[in-house]
């Protein structure tokens, strides 16, 4: 399966939506994205993974990579996620309490740091 990305800019706040598979063979292609958008100034990101089948370690190290560069300029990485295999991988990692999950990309975009 393939990984799908594509961005948008909502006010100050950048929206990355994900689709299929994050795992050792595509994590790197989401690695390049959350770079280019640091490196181009978007610091507050939010990664909608409803659309994700599957995430594996490598690809939770990706997104950890990414909230420390966006934390490195003041910035925030929140995720979008309902998914309950997906939900229990951050749970199980006791990653909810490093990233701000929210249920929708709505409720992403209201929420303040």
């Amino acid at each position: 399966m393939d990984l799908s990305l594509s961005t948008r800019t909502e006010g100050d706040r950048t929206v990355v939506t994900v689709g299929g598979e994050i795992d050792v063979y595509t994590a790197p292609k989401l690695r390049e994205q959350l770079i280019d958008l640091v490196s181009s100034g978007k610091y507050n990101l939010i990664v909608d993974m409803e659309g994700v089948d599957f995430l594996d370690s490598t690809g939770l190290g990706v997104l950890v990579g990414g909230l420390k560069r966006v934390r490195a300029h003041e910035g925030s990485l929140r995720l979008v996620c309902t998914q309950e295999r997906i939900l229990k991988i951050f749970r199980i990692t006791g990653l909810t309490k490093v990233f701000p999950i929210h249920a929708s990309v709505d409720e992403a975009l209201s929420a303040t740091d």
